[in-house]
């Protein structure tokens, strides 16, 4: 399975397309075709019939289409700026063990960040 340095909900800003500059939160991540759904960008209009069976009312609806992961940056929660994202081994004891954790950390101000853009 691939792995990315960009989680669900992460803060991240598009680098490159007719969004570019805009910010919003990982949604979802699809994996076999390297893309993300960023809450807010890439928006599409999507034309549906009314459904009277499950009182859906038509229209267009406006939803967020996917971007493909190398066109966004992660945004990093404590210095709020664009950056790289590294990862590093920090040693936690529980119990009287001691258990090796791999973490994020930013590439520029070098504060770990947590899954999802939250600080722990």
């Amino acid at each position: 399975m691939k792995q990315f340095r960009i989680h669900k909900d992460d803060v991240v800003m598009v680098t490159a397309g007719k969004d570019k500059g805009k910010i919003g939160r990982v949604l979802k991540i699809l994996r076999k075709s390297d893309r993300v759904l960023v809450e807010k960008v890439n928006m599409a209009v999507r034309h549906t019939k009314p459904n009277p069976q499950i009182q859906q009312p038509g229209g267009r609806l406006e939803k967020e289409m996917p971007v493909h992961i190398s066109n966004v940056i992660v945004q990093c929660p404590a210095c709020k700026a664009s950056t790289r994202v590294g990862y590093r081994y920090i040693e936690e004891s529980r119990d009287g063990k001691t258990n090796k954790k791999r973490v994020r950390f930013c590439k520029k101000c070098n504060e770990i960040m947590a899954q999802g853009g939250k600080k722990k």
